[in-house]
């Protein structure tokens, strides 16, 4: 848990960041090529060759395409059609995403840990639902595109982690999840991109940069090194976390318009599901499963 509320508090400032100096100023695409560049740079100098087989690299150049390439596809396209907190309220949706890709790619089903997401997203969804935008619906299904990558690339590296017996360490061989989505991004900005629309300010230049080295970089290492910690429920979880994390950095930075004591309300709620996920959920998955 520790290294994915770490992510959570890192990441908190990224969707404000986005919303507020390169949504609609920057390239899109470029901004999604950048950022993903700058993520494998990270991890280039450590990237092993010898002793990882050629299969595993492939799944991890896919998880990585899925998770980091197609999502912020999806993600910086949607700051186009909706606001910060619309961004972040739409993002509810990926703990289910999470449960149930999990239980897929294990080929089985526990209605337990559905129980654990669904709270969390009641407790996202009170946080704020306001008047949306004439964006409304294509903005939503946006989002629901990036956050469907994003469970299925977090998922799909707990599962590869925990199959492959990789006795590498994971800085070692993750350089490889960022080549996938390189991959990703340069075929995109080939065919959308406009370089009319590159960074003008070092203020842009400087936070493409921060996002690409630390957001994602260090940012995506941590998260799904912690998400193979952990059981599907409390990554669900703590997947909507964000969405109190990443508002209350829009209010006391960026002073957004929100309504206070709702998000105090689902804030304790996600804390909620959390609690009952590490104190009951857990052990009666273990009972069904051993059953």
């Amino acid at each position: 848990m520790l290294y994915l509320s770490a992510v959570t508090l890192l990441w908190a400032f990224s969707f404000s960041l986005i919303g507020v100096y390169l949504a609609g100023q920057v390239d899109s695409w470029f901004s999604v090529l950048m950022r993903v560049i700058l993520a494998a740079v990270v991890f280039l100098p450590f990237l092993k060759f010898r002793d990882i087989s050629k299969a595993l690299i492939l799944k991890l150049m896919l998880v990585g395409g899925i998770q980091l390439g197609l999502m912020y596809c999806f993600y910086y396209h949607s700051f186009l059609l909706l606001s910060v907190p619309e961004v972040l309220l739409f993002t509810v949706f990926t703990p289910i995403y999470v449960t149930l890709v999990y239980d897929l790619l294990k080929g089985r089903f526990s209605p337990w840990y559905l129980i654990t997401a669904v709270i969390a997203v009641s407790g996202a969804a009170v946080i704020k639902f306001s008047g949306v935008n004439d964006n409304f619906l294509a903005g939503f299904l946006v989002v629901q595109g990036a956050n469907l990558c994003f469970a299925i690339g977090q998922v799909g590296y707990k599962v590869i982690m925990e199959k492959e017996q990789v006795t590498l360490p994971q800085h070692t061989v993750f350089g490889y999840f960022y080549l996938g989505a390189v991959c990703v991004a340069v075929i995109a900005f080939a065919l959308f991109g406009n370089i009319e629309r590159l960074p003008t300010t070092m203020t842009q230049w400087g936070i493409l940069t921060y996002l690409g080295l630390i957001a994602s970089g260090l940012g995506y290492f941590m998260w799904n090194k912690g998400a193979c910690m952990v059981n599907a429920g409390a990554l669900a979880v703590m997947n909507n976390a964000l969405v109190p994390a990443g508002l209350v950095v829009n209010i006391l930075i960026w002073n957004r318009d929100v309504d206070i004591p709702r998000l105090l309300l689902g804030g304790i709620i996600i804390l909620l599901s959390l609690w009952i996920n590490e104190t009951i959920i857990k052990r009666k998955v273990v009972l069904s499963y051993n059953s």
